[in-house]
């Protein structure tokens, strides 16, 4: 009989947010809105945004380095490295070769993005898992970085007021103690990929004069149908990774889940059986991160305490493909 396979845990994680901080206030002078109605709606009360100098690879690299540290990996002994973003700074080369090299990375490791929007950072996390599984990688960084204002229509006051800039990280090894991704579950569907979408700046439509004009090139989304969406999505796939976890309701530690809307987070957790007491938050600081939201959020449980080793940890994200999927791990 050939011996178990080892599980993948998290064994280092980090962040980087930038330091403007702009405020629901700060949005009142720039659109037809109010601090009132972005957070009624949101639960969003600031964001972070990043300067012209501080790019995907500039926060993405400072997030790496920070997660490394904390697991003690140098950047050379490093595998493999997996980046999600929805911002890259340049379409070739990738950026988690540029952040190969930002951090000192041996060339020996393989470093590839991987993009699902904001289902990115759970997406990797079960790459790295399989890599690990079939004994081609021990030690792996995921990176996940987000420059959202860079996309984002800052004159469309419904989707100007959810995004915000930022990077979180976390290095994967092996584990035989038990601790690690116990289940997961993902899956997409591409018959609703207009919900949320960019039109222009691929090789279908590319930028012209006139599509950067009329901002085709910018985040687009219909708002109603994919709260609806993401709160069906995100609720089913938790209780899925629950049940193949071998878990109830009742022994989730924490429920850290991708941070779109507070309404989409109250929803998951209502339906996923999880009291908002274990529901871990920081939208209301950090507003949407697209794919960094995750590790962002794990990097702050950690250091606040509310994940430590034998936390029975349950994420769930939603995002444009559409995409979603979860994941059940014991810290």
């Amino acid at each position: 009989m050939s011996p178990p396979q080892p599980l993948a845990r998290i064994t280092g994680t980090g962040r980087y947010l930038p330091d403007r901080v702009l405020t629901n206030a700060d949005l009142e002078r720039m659109v037809d809105t109010s601090d009132a109605w972005i957070r009624e709606r949101t639960g969003i009360h600031e964001r972070r945004i990043a300067d012209d100098e501080t790019d995907a690879t500039v926060m993405g690299a400072r997030a790496a380095e920070a997660a490394l540290e904390k697991a003690g990996v140098r950047a050379r002994e490093l595998d493999a490295i997996i980046v999600t973003t929805a911002t890259p700074d340049r379409f070739l080369p990738i950026t988690s070769c540029e952040i190969q090299a930002a951090i000192g990375a041996s060339r020996r490791c393989f470093a590839f993005d991987l993009q699902a929007a904001c289902t990115g950072f759970l997406y990797a996390l079960t790459m790295a898992e399989g890599q690990i599984a079939a004994g081609r990688a021990e030690k792996i960084l995921i990176v996940s970085t987000e420059k959202m204002s860079t996309i984002v229509d800052w004159d469309d006051r419904a989707t100007c007021i959810l995004f915000g800039d930022g990077a979180g990280a976390v290095v994967v090894e092996p584990s035989a103690n038990g601790e690690g991704i116990l289940s997961s579950h993902h899956r997409s569907d591409g018959d609703l990929a207009e919900l949320i979408r960019r039109q222009a700046g691929g090789a279908r439509l590319p930028l012209t004069p006139e599509r950067l004009r009329d901002r085709e090139h910018m985040v687009q989304m219909a708002g109603p149908a994919v709260f609806k969406s993401a709160v069906r999505a995100m609720s089913r796939a938790s209780l899925r990774v629950v049940r193949a976890a071998g878990w109830s309701a009742g022994e989730i530690d924490i429920l850290v889940p991708h941070q779109a809307n507070a309404r989409i987070i109250e929803s998951t957790a209502r339906y996923a059986r999880v009291p908002m007491e274990r529901v871990f938050v920081n939208l209301h600081r950090y507003g949407n991160i697209s794919s960094a939201t995750i590790p962002v959020g794990l990097d702050e449980a950690v250091e606040d305490g509310r994940i430590r080793p034998g936390t029975n940890l349950l994420m769930t994200a939603f995002g444009a493909g559409l995409t979603w999927g979860a994941v059940a791990m014991r810290w």
